[in-house]
């Protein structure tokens, strides 16, 4: 999948009013992600993404805090999703579903049940719900 048609189905999905605020959900989502996956894992999945939006997983190796396979809850990724994003919390469970739901028919050869299996139940909710769970 290219970079506009993902940015463009996370639009759609998520009934959003501009291809920027697809951008910004994308961003906050996928860095929120980069933090809690193990480090090889955001690479594999960030290298089926267009590069431009497999850097959000990325970038945390570079630019966080605690890096790459941090431990933290449901709860804590929608309020760094929402913080990120400058929207609130259900917004922000909403905006992570669907970007969750485009990246993974955008990947191939299990890396999302890789990403699944790495996550504690109360975030996989996020990742299987979809945009319309």
């Amino acid at each position: 999948m290219q970079h506009d048609q993902l940015i463009g189905q996370v639009q759609a999905r998520a009934h959003l009013g501009s291809r920027g605020e697809a951008e910004t959900a994308c961003r906050a989502t996928l860095e929120t992600l980069g933090e809690r996956l193990p480090e090889g894992l955001a690479d594999n999945l960030a290298a089926q993404l267009p590069r431009e939006i497999g850097e959000h997983l990325r970038r945390t190796e570079v630019f966080g805090g605690a890096g790459t396979g941090e431990r933290f809850d449901r709860h804590t990724f929608i309020e760094r999703v929402a913080n990120r994003a400058h929207t609130d919390d259900p917004q922000a469970a909403f905006l992570s579903r669907v970007v969750l739901e485009v990246v993974g028919e955008a990947t191939q050869g299990g890396v999302m049940d890789k990403v699944k299996d790495s996550l504690p139940n109360d975030i996989r909710e996020l990742v299987t719900a979809g945009s319309t769970g």
